[in-house]
């Protein structure tokens, strides 16, 4: 399945139903009065966040949906039929914006979360309704009203506890493999991942975490050099970021790897350099013990790195990775009960 995270779409609502002219036509009553019933509400475009969804694939080829339209109201004070709802589904993440005016209109962001994308006409009242003390037998009735219509645009942003931001072949994928069952292609050359990857890391007494791999920062990328400003959005609501580091590139071009990938993330959207960072040096297998410390003491002197966030590891051979997935899973229940305070603020 191809990874689509945009997409345009049109939606419209049904249109409401006539109300209805009628008058009683029974036995004994020739003069009966008003029975014309309502018309039925037009059915509303109804988008719904469905979690087993990460990708906007369904709407490469999908791009109208239209609600049923209201049934016309009908004698005896019988009201017409509600017209049928569409259920879009959507990946949890998705936000919808105004294809106009580019203002953004929903965040989908919880599970089984709904929101109205084209809210269905009302219907027409019936003549029964304008029976008044000196208008006691009405002989007209209202029209259905049309249902919104509107061009959306969607855009998929990733819901992922912890981001992975490194440089091409520093080894994310390798990681991400190695901690989840996520299967990205891993190969031994810049760029391997073409698009991101989502992986659900499975920890001792039932506690998991998700993250989130998105291909190699090089610099100028938050001006479109390489692949990376395509899908930085895809760590924008992640709680924590973890930067793959290849320590074997020996500790000075290691350390200004770092500050590059510092520097395109502000660039591209300054708040994702204020989430809580852990930094993991790789490749500690083929590293010498006393480069991995000369780089740390650059990053704890020169990026202001704080050291108990750093740590060793191989993605190939798995060592190191324990410990760190303990501080990972730390970092994230720290973010997420710093949520939930700020949602229960006064």
């Amino acid at each position: 399945m191809n990874f689509i995270d945009e997409a345009e779409i049109s939606v419209s609502g049904g249109h409401g139903g006539a109300g209805c002219v009628s008058f009683r036509r029974e036995k004994y009553v020739p003069k009966g009065g008003p029975d014309g019933g309502d018309g039925g509400h037009g059915g509303s475009v109804i988008m719904k966040v469905d979690t087993g969804l990460n990708t906007l694939q369904t709407f490469r080829r999908a791009k109208r949906f239209a609600a049923g339209r209201g049934q016309a109201g009908r004698g005896k004070n019988q009201h017409g039929k509600r017209g049928k709802d569409v259920i879009i589904k959507v990946p949890q993440g998705t936000l919808v914006r105004d294809a106009e005016s580019g203002n953004i209109l929903a965040d989908l962001t919880e599970k089984n979360q709904e929101w109205i994308a084209a809210a269905g006409g009302l219907g027409g009242r019936g003549n029964a309704r304008y029976v008044s003390a000196t208008n006691q037998a009405p002989s007209f009735a209202q029209p259905g009203l049309e249902g919104e219509e509107r061009r959306l645009l969607l855009e998929l942003k990733l819901m992922a506890d912890t981001g992975l931001v490194g440089a091409p072949n520093a080894g994310k994928s390798t990681f991400l493999s190695r901690v989840s069952a996520a299967r990205p292609k891993i190969a031994d050359y810049p760029f391997t991942t073409l698009i991101p990857s989502l992986g659900v890391v499975e920890l001792s007494d039932e506690r998991t975490m998700t993250v989130a791999d998105i291909p190699g920062l090089i610099e100028g990328a938050h001006d479109g050099v390489g692949m990376g400003i395509e899908f930085l959005r895809h760590i924008e609501r992640t709680g924590a970021l973890l930067y793959i580091i290849d320590a074997s590139e020996g500790p000075e071009k290691a350390a200004s790897t770092f500050r590059m990938l510092e520097k395109e993330l502000a660039q591209y959207h300054a708040p994702l350099t204020d989430k809580p960072r852990i930094i993991a040096l790789n490749k500690m297998d083929i590293t010498p013990p006393e480069e991995m410390e000369a780089l740390k003491n650059l990053l704890v002197t020169t990026m202001n790195v704080e050291a108990n966030a750093i740590f060793s590891i191989s993605a190939a051979t798995g060592k190191g990775i324990p410990e760190l997935l303990e501080v990972m899973y730390q970092r994230m229940a720290e973010a997420r009960q710093g949520d939930e305070e700020e949602e229960w603020m006064p």
